[in-house]
């Protein structure tokens, strides 16, 4: 079991605080030996506990805004940390010079870091320019916004927001667009609020849209999945991979990926029972979600959740989306 790890400052003299950070120590046993991938770098709060714990570290992120967070942790750990630009779903392509792995962590979705900088585009809560490109290239969700017909757009934002409105906010957005392009966070938030409307207490209503937007711009479901079987071809037996996600889409997808019975067809109780394929993940265990005391400390906590599992000696797997619950623009998950 790794030690307690008091949360650092980074670069910008704010705390930075990882979520489930405890628990991911816990199951990840870092220690003098051991040699872990974080797959996504952030601000560096899994990195650097894993550091403090003994551990050698291999980060990897595609958005160059880390860049001064991962010069920080060289310059602490310089023997220890290696930080190498790029997505974690070819984290096994990206750790194969760097010798055998005995564990893997990835943080799924936006960081606290992106969503407090207006300039990226990716809160709703904030000015800035509808960007939400975690890498800063190719399209971004303006980019999408403007060009989609109403049909894809609504498409979109139910199968990657769970939005059950998305057809009148679709079509509030294209009549929008026709005077002027939608080039801003708060101007797309007040078209979808005026869409839907917006009772007191709830959630704001762009919540579900720019979720979907940030999704679909990033490639996220895709890279999840990718880097979960990345992640199998690349451990041994033995090995262990941590993965926090923070909404349900992302959950069953992991879930699924760890247990594929999970996914598979039910099986008839009048027909003979198909026999088990080998696990390639075994033990697997339970899903952990945050304690009262982390969510009062941090109330963006509250929608993760960890699953971690043990490599087992069966080979790994080829890539494949069925059965994970990958949402599908226009068509079944």
């Amino acid at each position: 079991m790794g030690k307690r790890f008091v949360p650092e400052t980074d670069p910008s003299g704010g705390p930075h605080v990882p979520v489930l950070l405890a628990e991911v120590l816990d199951a990840l046993s870092p220690g003098p030996h051991s040699r872990i991938v974080d797959g996504t770098f952030g601000a560096g709060g899994y990195s650097r506990a894993l550091l403090e714990a003994g551990a050698q570290v291999l980060a990897i992120d595609r958005d160059p805004a880390v860049l001064p967070h991962a010069e920080a942790l060289r310059r602490a750990f310089p023997e220890h940390f290696t930080f190498v630009a790029g997505t974690f779903s070819e984290l096994d392509r990206l750790a194969a010079p760097h010798g055998p792995i005995d564990a893997v962590v990835l943080d799924i979705g936006v960081s606290s870091m992106q969503l407090d900088e207006a300039e990226r585009g990716f809160s709703f809560m904030r000015a800035g320019p509808l960007d939400m490109r975690m890498s800063r290239e190719g399209e971004s969700a303006a980019d999408l916004v403007n060009r989609l017909a109403a049909e894809e757009l609504a498409d979109l934002l139910y199968a990657y927001g769970e939005e059950r409105k998305s057809r009148r906010i679709a079509q509030f957005i294209v009549a929008a667009r026709q005077d002027a392009p939608i080039t801003t966070t708060l101007e797309l938030a007040r078209i979808i609020e005026k869409a839907i409307g917006r009772r007191p207490g709830d959630v704001h209503p762009a919540t579900r849209a720019f979720q979907a937007l940030r999704i679909a711009v990033n490639g996220e479901f895709e890279q999840l999945a990718e880097g979960l079987f990345a992640a199998e071809r690349l451990l041994p037996a033995g090995g262990r991979l941590a993965v926090v996600s923070f909404h349900s889409l992302e959950d069953r997808i992991v879930k699924r990926f760890f247990d594929p019975q999970k996914g598979g067809p039910a099986q008839s109780r009048h027909l003979p029972q198909a026999a088990a394929a080998p696990r390639a993940w075994q033990p697997v265990a339970k899903a952990v979600k945050p304690g009262a005391a982390e969510l009062a400390r941090n109330p963006r906590a509250r929608s993760a959740v960890l699953r971690c599992g043990t490599r087992s000696d069966v080979p790994a797997r080829p890539p494949a989306y069925a059965g994970l619950g990958m949402p599908r623009i226009g068509g079944a998950v």
